[in-house]
């Protein structure tokens, strides 16, 4: 597959992800992962296993961008396959079984009276009131 990504040279103090041009990003349709310099490119390497909702077509694209920016940023990338970067999330959870998840933590903090915004401070007068 063809890479389309292209070095972005516009830069300023904080350059808002609305104005970098699709060419700069790993998944251009999707505008996911911009690689504007090396960390970001090594952090397009981390994640790419953990970018969902795109196809296998665009994961292909995503990892020749990838790799493209790689070797203008002088970054090492040993991987010559997007197959070796993984093609789905490892925990293999969904947003939803994360939401349930964190629900039913939630009600057993507050089953318990765990949890809270009790701050050490408050936790440290509530054991010296005498009781």
């Amino acid at each position: 597959m063809r890479a389309t990504w292209k070095p972005h040279t516009k830069h300023r103090d904080l350059t808002e992800r609305a104005d970098l041009p699709d060419s700069v990003f790993a998944y251009p349709k999707k505008r996911k992962e911009p690689m504007t310099d090396a960390s970001h490119v090594r952090n397009a390497i981390a994640r790419f296993d953990q970018v969902t909702g795109v196809t296998a077509a665009e994961r292909e694209l995503a990892f020749a961008n990838i790799k493209k920016a790689a070797q203008h940023y002088k970054v090492d990338m040993s991987e010559s396959k997007a197959e070796e970067l993984g093609t789905r999330p490892s925990t293999g959870r969904t947003a939803a079984d994360r939401k349930k998840s964190a629900k039913k933590a939630a009600a057993t903090r507050k089953r318990k009276g765990t949890g809270g915004a009790k701050t050490t401070a408050t936790r440290k007068k509530a054991r010296k009131r005498p009781g």
